[in-house]
């Protein structure tokens, strides 16, 4: 059974950092698209960054571009988020989702609303 779990939210101070994961089971890792969103009270849920099945490249919407870097360990079926220079609005709920993708590029594209498998996602909340 495929199976997306988030972890690393909690309540940082503005300009702080947080490094979220997302563990996956059930499928070939290695094969799949990973994609972060997130979503905040009140709002739709957006695209936050794109990863390529292989890790070699990556995407970003233009709001987080410089301050969150997205990686991945194929080795421990591990996706992570590194999230820097936090600020208010970047609370929000953090979800990841996988789709079989193999070899295409990262794109928001690739990485969109309507990917197969979804976790529950960690919350992030960024205030003073």
């Amino acid at each position: 059974q495929l199976r997306l779990v988030e972890s690393g939210g909690g309540l940082v101070q503005p300009g702080e950092s947080l490094r979220l994961s997302c563990a996956a089971s059930g499928f070939t890792f290695d094969y799949y698209a990973i994609g972060w969103f997130r979503q905040a009270p009140g709002k739709e849920r957006e695209g936050v960054s794109c990863i390529s099945s292989s890790g070699k490249s990556t995407h970003y919407a233009d709001s987080v571009k410089g301050r969150f870097t997205v990686s991945r360990d194929n080795a421990q079926n591990t996706v992570f988020l590194q999230m820097n220079s936090l600020k208010p609005e970047d609370t929000a709920v953090y979800y990841c989702a996988a789709e079989r993708a193999p070899h295409a590029i990262a794109s928001k594209t690739l990485c969109h609303i309507d990917m197969d498998y979804w976790g529950k996602g960690t919350l992030v909340t960024v205030s003073s």
